[in-house]
């Protein structure tokens, strides 16, 4: 099978490449803006995966890339909220018309699948916990997760005006090793510059759910393995899946396991107040995962196993890097 994946050098795609690589035949598209080529470079080296650099803005580049696949990960996206709030068109940009000219280069190419990492800030503010995948109406509070949304529309239009089938993802919080993004990176490189005192946006009290990106990538696939393809009439197919555990943990907790790893002894955890960390955060997040359980996947780890995990994950790399150098 030939595998297209947008996003391939970052977080999630890196370790989508470790899976795929050697089993398919793998290209990467990715403009290295928060990907790291260092993540995939074994593979290149090996020739079992090739990289080709570019903005998926670019199109000419892009159609001719997805030529001949059979299956597209379309992983790529602003990896950071906040960052819409300062640039209010970046999502649009890097969000719905990236993913607009994903699905068009699929038609124009004949390419059948798609697996879409959206996000749980489609859900906005429910009241209904933990959520599941049909809960609405869908108000999400942030650029990111309004993107997020539009490009969940797109892919239920493509695939049932041209025939493609969709997996569409709803993650909750990713986490582990090589990370470049969210609360833990963000937490870390705070503590790079003062491991004396951990500043938290809020009160702290904000529960999400977390997921290992073992399990994520994992759940991708089994779904896209047990899911079927176009119904009788020859129409195309989306499927809508929450990827969690299932359960929270606290913006505290994590607080308090960064500190006693990557503090010094004795260090304080300041609290800035408030029930949201920033604009468009969501407090609160719990994703009812009853649907691909019933499929026959469940995560290996909970949210705070997970946390754990890729806090040793990460000081595990450091400790590496140091060994290095």
């Amino acid at each position: 099978m030939r595998i297209f994946i947008s996003g391939g050098c970052g977080f999630i795609g890196s370790h989508l490449v470790e899976r795929l690589a050697g089993r398919h035949e793998v290209t990467l598209y990715d403009d290295l803006s928060s990907g790291k080529k260092a993540f995939i470079a074994p593979f290149l080296k090996s020739g079992k995966v090739k990289l080709i650099q570019d903005d998926l803005l670019n199109t000419r580049r892009l159609y001719r890339a997805m030529k001949g696949h059979d299956l597209v990960f379309h992983l790529a996206a602003n990896p950071d909220i906040r960052y819409g709030i300062e640039k209010t068109d970046t999502d649009l940009k890097l969000g719905t018309l990236a993913t607009y000219n994903i699905l068009e280069g699929m038609r124009r190419n004949g390419i059948p699948r798609i697996a879409f990492a959206s996000s749980s800030v489609v859900y906005g503010e429910p009241r209904q916990f933990p959520t599941p995948e049909d809960y609405g109406p869908l108000l999400p509070l942030s650029l990111y997760g309004a993107s997020k949304l539009a490009c969940e529309g797109l892919l239920t239009a493509f695939a049932h005006t041209f025939g493609i089938t969709a997996c569409i993802f709803r993650f909750a919080n990713i986490v582990g090793g090589r990370t470049t993004h969210g609360v833990l990176h963000d937490f870390r490189n705070k503590l790079r510059k003062d491991p004396d005192v951990l500043e938290v946006l809020g009160d702290g009290k904000q529960k999400k759910s977390y997921l290992l990106v073992d399990d994520c990538i994992s759940a991708m696939r089994y779904v896209i393995r047990h899911t079927g393809g176009k119904n009788p009439k020859g129409e195309g197919a989306a499927h809508v899946f929450n990827l969690g555990s299932g359960d929270q943990v606290s913006i505290a907790e994590i607080a308090h396991l960064m500190v006693k790893t990557f503090g010094r002894p004795g260090a304080q955890i300041r609290y800035t107040g408030g029930r949201r960390g920033w604009r468009g955060d969501v407090p609160t997040m719990r994703l009812d995962v009853s649907r691909i359980n019933r499929l026959g996947w469940k995560a290996r780890l909970g949210s705070r196993g997970a946390v754990e995990e890729a806090i040793r994950r990460m000081k595990e790399e450091e400790e590496s890097a140091k060994c290095k150098m």
